[in-house]
């Protein structure tokens, strides 16, 4: 068998049958969205889904749950399947009809556009009749390629709109419920039994128990923990324990454990449990005690909680087994730590907050074809802000992540005078740095950012000696000495200018892109003049100080700052760090070294197994992402944090190289970088469909890259440059290309399955 026909049977089995069939040559359309969120006719009754048609569930008398769509002139699109090579889009036909019997037709009443010559297949507004509240609609597409193929029609999708218009608003789903059974269930003693259910996640307990009398009680213990064959009840931080009792009717009886609302997490700045789902606590142990009857797996259910995704879930597989366990704990986390539909900093407080919304968010992109609970939770952040000056600042970096993820301008545009002012230019001096400490944050630019509080840096957290750490204890900010101009929150004002240039260009805006590209000019020049120390080659934490950290180097690199000359040295004392950072900060030390190509040491960090490591998040039984690599270094954290996860994104988007190249990925970047892993196979999805890429490296003497690139995209392909003498093949035919750093640069490849070959 030859080696491409292996991989692609290996990764068939690793995927477990999900590719799309594809009829030969004709293409076909799946995946249809409203508002950018598929399956806009599913129902749910109490976070199940159920098979009634949506057109029935509005008038039935039940409890059910749908997407109801927000806007007036919603926003339509497909994907396309299809065999053949360099397949592209050339026209649409798009039906909208009141009536689903007339799209069985072929007719339409309220919206036929004929046939359209565009390429165009996400994001397409709405232009047919006004669109009445409360009604549920039908639609389905057709197109024609541009080999001359032209599709049948798709199937027929529904939605449903919302009682009342808004001039803008971010649909997102109804919460789902799935029911889980114990993975291994064993009797402790006569009257106890302790069940696991193989992973933690949110939701909460149903179990069928007997009692001959009706007098006796049963003890149940919910945990997150285990510790000497039984249920943790004292553990320790913020890791979760519950006891509760049920004193059985005579017979058996089903019963429902209603978790108690914790003060923690249900306060006015939380984000809380909808009615219909109601209050849930992460759990993976549960423990019956009192209890003598037989107790099977059937009769204990975890009623799990999570935000449904629209695609079966990514897949990674890779030839380190400690890289495929840290995907799969940190991939596992953003879905258990989705239950609210919005992102929160775990259990502790349910919070949103800017740094754990920006790792979610390109790891949710990586795993799942949804980009509302992102946007939602940007756009939350928006007006309900949190202190730490650098995560005003990250609210830019999610915006331009929305829009390069999803092609969609309308959250830019609605937002940009607020985008504006999180860039924070009213703090800059007269050399362009900005600090809040100088007497410019005045009550004018808190209310700009929507923020009643008191701004202040934060660089990583938890900062030395708070929390339980020693004062001697460095915290997680490698000794950050904080001055007047900080270091690390100048590289973010930075980078947020240069996004505020990006995102003014898109919308048209051209002064204020002048404005944004003369801003990040002069303060990059003034950075790499007064920040940076030449005599030992790094960027120091601010002015006023000699102290040199990880973080003062690491997000410079991160965010573009280091000119070319000083990478190699910048590299040189980040790796003397070592993880001299927080699991947040690892987000921005992984990037850098990605993007300063220094893939082993990337590599060497995602597969340690130190204590400052992903992996001993799994070593100490964590199976949700902690807040910190371990309880020392924060004492009250969870374990079920999800900016933890953030290999849920280095994985897919740095070592794998996946990337939108252009908004809404029209054109792909896919830029393996292996280091040492001699193989690896991923499938990402994105919203023109799922990308595949595996590779199988030789240690520098041959590279092999397989792809699977969606129709109606091209994609541009980075393989390693291994000498001047080496051969790049495509398909087995030399192929051209250009070196750039270190890279053979292939720019436009089709979509379509190819194998690339490089070789001494």
């Amino acid at each position: 068998m030859k080696l491409r026909h292996r991989l692609s049977l290996k990764l068939l089995l690793l995927l477990g049958g999900c590719l799309i069939a594809r009829a030969e040559g004709i293409p076909t359309l799946h995946g249809l969205t409203v508002n950018m969120l598929c399956n806009t006719g599913q129902v749910f009754l109490n976070g199940y889904p159920v098979p009634t048609p949506l057109e029935e569930a509005i008038v039935h008398q039940e409890n059910y749950q749908f997407i109801e769509i927000s806007t007036q002139n919603p926003t339509f699109g497909w994907m396309i399947a299809t065999s053949k090579n360099n397949t592209e889009q050339s026209a649409y036909r798009l039906l909208i009809a009141s009536d689903k019997r007339l799209l069985i037709r072929d007719s339409a009443d309220l919206w036929d556009t004929e046939k359209v010559n565009s390429s165009q297949s996400i994001n397409i507004p709405y232009g047919g009749r006004q669109l009445e509240t409360g009604k549920v609609y039908f639609w389905k597409v057709k197109i024609w390629d541009n080999h001359g193929n032209e599709s049948t029609f798709s199937e027929i999708s529904r939605f449903k709109t919302s009682d009342s218009f808004l001039d803008y608003s971010t649909d997102r789903y109804p919460l789902q419920k799935e029911d889980d059974y114990p993975i291994v269930m064993k009797r402790v003693n006569d009257k106890t039994y302790l069940a696991d259910f193989g992973k933690a996640s949110f939701g909460r307990l149903r179990v069928n128990l007997y009692s001959c009398t009706g007098t006796d009680t049963v003890i149940i213990h919910l945990g997150e923990a285990f510790k000497e064959g039984r249920v943790d009840r004292s553990p320790s931080g913020s890791i979760r324990y519950s006891r509760y009792s049920v004193m059985p009717k005579k017979g058996w009886n089903t019963y429902v454990i209603a978790i108690r609302p914790d003060k923690r997490n249900t306060g006015p700045q939380a984000v809380l449990m909808p009615r219909y789902i109601g209050e849930v606590t992460p759990f993976r142990y549960c423990e019956i005690e009192n209890y003598t009857h037989p107790l099977q797996e059937k009769d204990l259910v975890r009623e799990t909680v999570f935000y449904p995704f629209s695609e079966k879930k990514s897949c990674f597989h890779s030839s380190d087994t400690v890289l495929n366990q840290v995907w799969d704990i940190s991939e596992y986390s953003i879905k258990a730590t989705s239950f609210l539909g919005v992102y929160i900093d775990g259990d502790r407080e349910r919070i949103p907050y800017e740094a754990d919304a920006l790792i979610n968010q390109l790891s949710h992109y990586s795993m799942a074809r949804d980009y509302s609970m992102a946007r939602y939770t940007h756009e939350y952040l928006i007006h309900h802000p949190t202190w730490p000056t650098e995560w005003i600042l990250q609210s830019v970096l999610m915006a331009w992540e929305d829009y390069m993820y999803t092609g969609n301008t309308l959250s830019l545009e609605h937002f940009y005078d607020d985008l504006k002012a999180k860039s924070l230019t009213a703090l800059a001096d007269q050399d362009g740095f900005i600090s809040t400490r100088t007497g410019k944050v005045t009550p004018e630019v808190l209310q700009s950012i929507h923020f009643d509080g008191q701004l202040r840096d934060i660089v990583d957290w938890p900062h030395t000696g708070i929390l339980g750490l020693e004062k001697e204890k460095g915290g997680e900010t490698d000794g950050f000495v904080f001055t007047d101009i900080n270091t690390v929150v100048n590289a973010y004002h930075y980078r947020a200018l240069t996004l505020m240039a990006r995102i003014a260009k898109v919308l048209g805006k051209e002064n204020d892109q002048s404005y944004y590209i003369e801003k990040a000019n002069r303060l990059k020049q003034l950075f790499n003049t007064h920040l940076f120390d030449k005599k030992r080659s790094i960027y120091v934490d601010g002015i006023g100080t000699n102290h040199a950290s990880l973080h003062a180097n690491m997000f410079p690199l991160a965010f573009g700052l280091v000119p070319e000359k000083r990478v190699d040295k910048i590299l040189e004392f980040i790796r003397s760090r070592g993880m001299a950072c927080s699991v947040y900060g690892s987000q921005f030390l992984l990037d850098a070294l990605y993007d300063a190509h220094d893939a082993e040491y990337g590599l060497q960090l995602l597969t340690s197994t130190d204590e400052r490591s992903w992996y001993n998040m799994i070593r100490a039984g964590s199976t949700i992402t902690m807040e910190a690599w371990d309880n020392k270094y924060k004492p009250n954290q969870d374990w079920n944090h999800a900016w933890g996860a953030a290999p849920a994104n280095l994985i897919p988007r740095k070592l794998m190289g996946i990337e939108p190249l252009e908004p809404g990925f029209q054109k792909i970047r896919i830029k393996p970088q292996p280091g040492s892993l001699e193989s690896a196979e991923i499938k990402h999805p994105t919203i023109k469909g799922n990308v595949f890429v595996s590779f199988i490296n030789r240690s520098g003497e041959s590279f092999r890259l397989e792809v699977d690139i969606p129709a109606n995209t091209t994609a541009e392909i980075q393989l390693p440059f291994l000498s001047k003498q080496m051969t790049v093949l495509m398909d087995d035919r030399p192929v051209p290309y250009r070196q750039e750093n270190g890279f053979s640069v292939i720019e436009t490849v089709g979509s379509g399955r190819y194998t690339f070959t490089v070789k001494r």
